[in-house]
C-alpha cells in the first residue's frame, strides 16, 4: 500500500491520508529513527558535539511530522477510528521515547560531550542544546537502575493512555448533551443572531426549534443573555458536570490515577513531587516560588473580587429580588451591570468584528510590527473545508511560514483555542527550513443571514492564539528542539498575551473594526468604553485564574495517595478563592484538560506569571508608540525569533533593558 506519510512531502498531504495509513507509517518511522540512533551509538569515533548531540537532534524528522499530523487531527478533526488508533499509537511512542531516553550507550556519549563542554568552543545555542539533551536523559531516568527503568516505562505507558482517555471522555461528555428548546419564550433575552445560530444547530441535528450545546459559541451567549434562570441553571450544571456524571465518560478515577502516577514518577526520579520535577525547568524554578507569587496576587485581588461580587449580588437583588447569587447568574448579571455602567453591550460590538475583518486586522498588526505579508494559498492541502491556508512572506518576498487557521466548532473538534505546528523551523544542510504553523479556535459560525461576528472576548482570543503563531512563524534558530514555542512553559504565554493588548488600542481598532453592513469604523465612544471596561470585574477574573492555578498546584505539589474523593479535594483547594456557593453535582478537575491532557500540569500559574511579563513589555511599547519599529524589532530579535536558545529572563532583559516590574500588571488590572 502506498503510504503518503512515508513519502517525502513539504506541506501535510491531508487529502491523501486515510486512517489506515497512520499505524503502519508510525511503526515504520519508529524503526527508521531507531536505525538512525543505532548509527550514533555504534559510531566508534570519540563522541563529539557534531557526531552525537547534533546527530541526535536531527533524527526522527519524518516521524515528528507524521505524529504531529496525527495528534493535531486527533484534537481538531477526530472520530472514533482516530481515537482508537491513538490508543494504539500512544503506547508505541511512549515506548520509543523511553527506549531513547533510557539508552545507556547513547546517554554515555551525550554525557561524555556534556562533561567536556568547557573545553569545547560552543556558541550559546549549542551549549543550550547540549544542556537540554543531557537534562532530558537525566530527568527521564537515564541514571536509574534497570529495575527502576522498567517501573518508569510502565508508568509512562499508563500515563500516555490515561491522558488520551481523559480527553476522549471530555469530548464525548461535551457532545453527549444538548438543550433542546421548542418554545420561543425560553429564548427570551437571547439576541437574534444567537437564536438563528441555535436554530441552525437544531437543523443540523434534524430537530425542530432550537438547540443549545456545551460548545463555547453556543453555551456562553446563553449563559450571558437567557432570562430563563432555570434553563441557565440546567446548562451550567451540565457544563460543570462534564466527565463527572457517574457511569459513562467519568474521569474521576482517571484524575486520581494520573496524579498518583505523576507523583510516583517524580519520586522514582528523585524529586519530592511532580511540581518539583516540572518546575525545575521553568522560570519559577520551585513550587514555593509559584505559591508565593500566587498568594501575593491573591492578597491584592481578593478584596477587589469580594467588593465586585457584593456589588453584583446587590445588583441582582435589586433587579430581580435574587437573594443568593449562583454560578449560573454570574455572566447574566455581570453583562447587565456592565451595560448599565458603561452602556457597552457585546451585541452592539459584534457587528464591528466580522471574523474576516478581524483576521485582516491581526495580519495588518503583524505587517506593521514585523513586516509580514499574508496571502491566501488555496493550493495548500487542508484537513477540513473550514480551514484557511496562507503563505506568509517578509518584505523581500521570502517565505517566512505556511499558516493554517481553523475557526469554527465541529463535533470532531475539542473545545477551546490553541496554536500548534505541523513542521518546526530549523537550519538544516545549509537551508533555513521554514515552519508550518496552525491556530485552532471555536468561534460562532456564520448563519444564513449573518457572517461570523465575534464577541470582543473572541477577538482577544484570536489575537492571543495569533501571538503564539508569531512565536512559531518568526523562529530563527539552528535546532528544531529550541525553535519557536520550545521555551520554558511560563515564558510561552508572553508572545500570546502581549498581542491581546493591541485589541484595546484606538490605533489598532481603527484598522479593522468596521461595521459588516455599512463599513463604518467603530465609533470612538465605543473604543473609549472598551478601554474603560477593560478592568471590569478584573478582581473576580484574577481570582478565577488564581483558583485554577492553585488547584493545579494542590494536585501536583504533594503526595496524592491519600486522596480518595476528587470533588472533596477540589472543594478544599477552592476554599480561599470561591465566591459562589458550591454545586455538588459539578466538578472542574474531571474536565480540566489543560492539566490532565495538555501540558500545563504544575504550570497553570504560567498565565498569570506571563501577564506580569506582558504588562511590563507592553508598557514599553506604549512609551515608544504601539507600532514603534525599534521596539518591535527588539521584541522580534530577542523574544520571538530566539525560541529556547537562552534563559528566558536573559532574553527578556535584552529586550526590555531590565527585569519585569510586577506593578505594571497590578496597575493595568486596576488593582492598585
Amino acid at each position: 500500500m502506498k503510504n503518503p506519510l512515508l513519502e517525502k512531502f513539504n506541506t501535510a498531504p491531508f487529502s491523501k491520508i486515510e486512517n489506515e495509513h497512520y499505524l503502519p507509517a508510525i511503526k515504520k518511522l519508529i524503526a527508521l529513527t531507531n536505525a538512525e540512533i543505532s548509527e550514533i551509538t555504534n559510531n566508534t569515533d570519540e563522541p563529539t558535539f557534531t557526531n552525537t548531540v547534533e546527530a541526535l537532534e536531527n533524527t526522527g524528522l519524518q516521524l515528528d511530522r507524521a505524529t504531529s499530523i496525527f495528534f493535531n487531527l486527533n484534537s481538531a478533526e477526530t472520530n472514533d477510528e482516530i481515537q482508537k488508533i491513538a490508543q494504539e499509537v500512544s503506547p508505541l511512542l511512549t515506548e520509543f521515547s523511553n527506549d531513547l531516553l533510557l539508552n545507556e550507550k547513547l546517554f554515555a556519549r551525550v554525557k561524555t560531550v556534556f562533561e567536556s563542554r568547557n573545553e569545547l568552543d560552543l556558541n550559546t545555542e549549542q551549549t543550550t542544546l547540549l544542556e537540554k539533551q543531557y537534562k532530558g536523559f537525566a530527568r527521564n531516568g537515564a541514571n536509574l537502575s534497570e529495575e527502576k527503568k522498567i517501573q518508569l516505562r510502565k508508568i509512562d505507558a499508563d500515563l500516555s493512555k490515561l491522558s488520551l482517555t481523559f480527553g476522549e471522555n471530555v469530548l464525548a461528555a461535551t457532545n453527549a448533551y444538548h438543550l433542546h428548546l421548542t418554545n420561543e419564550e425560553d429564548l427570551a433575552g437571547l439576541p437574534d443572531g444567537e437564536k438563528e445560530a441555535a436554530a441552525q444547530v437544531a437543523k443540523e441535528k434534524e430537530l425542530e426549534g432550537w438547540v443549545i450545546t456545551l460548545d463555547y459559541p453556543s453555551y456562553i451567549p446563553f449563559m450571558k443573555y437567557a432570562e430563563n434562570r432555570e434553563l441557565r441553571k440546567e446548562l451550567s450544571l451540565a457544563f460543570g458536570a462534564r466527565a463527572f456524571t457517574k457511569g459513562v465518560n467519568n474521569n474521576e478515577e482517571n484524575v486520581l490515577k494520573i496524579v498518583n502516577l505523576r507523583h510516583q514518577r517524580a519520586q522514582l526520579l528523585g524529586y519530592k513531587s511532580h511540581a518539583h520535577f516540572v518546575l525545575e525547568e521553568r522560570m519559577a524554578k520551585t513550587p514555593q516560588t509559584v505559591l508565593d507569587f500566587s498568594n501575593e496576587l491573591l492578597q491584592k485581588a481578593k478584596p477587589a473580587a469580594k467588593k465586585e461580587f457584593d456589588e453584583l449580588e446587590a445588583f441582582a437583588k435589586k433587579q430581580d429580588g435574587i437573594d443568593q447569587l449562583q454560578k449560573w447568574d454570574s455572566a447574566f448579571y455581570a453583562e447587565k451591570l456592565k451595560q448599565q455602567k458603561f452602556s457597552l453591550d457585546d451585541e452592539k460590538l459584534k457587528p464591528y468584528f466580522k471574523l474576516e475583518n478581524v483576521i485582516n486586522g491581526v495580519f495588518t498588526v503583524a505587517e506593521k510590527l514585523y513586516g509580514l505579508q499574508f496571502e491566501v494559498d488555496a493550493a495548500i492541502d487542508k484537513y477540513h473545508p473550514d480551514v484557511k491556508t496562507y503563505r506568509v512572506t517578509d518584505t523581500d518576498g521570502a517565505l517566512v511560514s505556511i499558516f493554517y487557521a481553523d475557526f469554527h466548532p465541529r463535533p470532531g473538534k475539542r473545545g477551546g483555542a490553541w496554536m500548534t505546528s505541523y513542521k518546526p523551523q530549523q537550519k538544516f544542510h545549509g537551508i533555513n527550513d521554514r515552519p508550518h504553523v496552525s491556530i485552532v479556535c471555536n468561534f460562532t459560525k456564520p448563519t444564513a443571514s449573518k457572517p461570523s461576528l465575534l464577541t470582543f472576548n473572541e477577538v482577544t482570543t484570536l489575537f492571543h492564539e495569533f501571538g503564539h503563531a508569531l512565536h512559531g512563524m518568526l523562529a530563527n534558530t539552528t535546532y528544531k528542539g529550541l525553535s519557536g514555542t520550545s521555551v520554558h512553559w511560563d515564558f510561552v504565554e508572553l508572545p500570546s498575551q502581549i498581542l491581546e493588548n493591541w485589541c484595546y488600542e484606538k490605533e489598532t481598532l481603527e484598522l479593522f473594526a468596521k461595521h459588516y453592513q455599512t463599513g463604518a469604523i467603530i465609533p470612538m465612544e465605543l473604543v473609549k468604553k472598551i478601554k474603560e471596561s477593560a478592568t471590569f470585574h478584573e478582581g473576580m477574573q484574577t481570582l478565577r485564574q488564581l483558583s485554577f492555578g492553585l488547584l493545579d498546584m494542590q494536585w501536583h505539589n504533594g503526595d496524592p495517595s491519600n486522596i480518595k474523593d476528587v470533588k472533596a479535594f477540589e472543594e478544599e483547594a477552592f476554599k480561599e478563592t470561591s465566591l459562589y456557593p458550591d454545586t455538588p453535582e459539578t466538578c472542574m478537575s474531571t474536565a480540566f484538560s489543560h492539566i490532565f491532557q495538555g501540558g500545563y500540569s504544575a504550570g497553570y500559574y504560567s498565565y498569570k506569571w506571563a501577564e506580569v511579563l506582558d504588562a511590563d513589555a507592553f508598557a514599553y511599547f506604549k512609551e515608544q508608540g504601539i507600532f514603534n519599529k525599534k521596539v518591535a524589532d527588539k521584541f522580534k530579535n530577542f523574544v520571538l525569533s530566539q525560541g529556547g536558545t537562552q534563559d528566558p529572563m536573559e532574553l527578556y532583559i535584552k529586550f526590555r533593558g531590565k527585569k519585569p516590574n510586577p506593578e505594571a500588571l497590578l496597575e493595568r488590572a486596576g488593582l492598585i
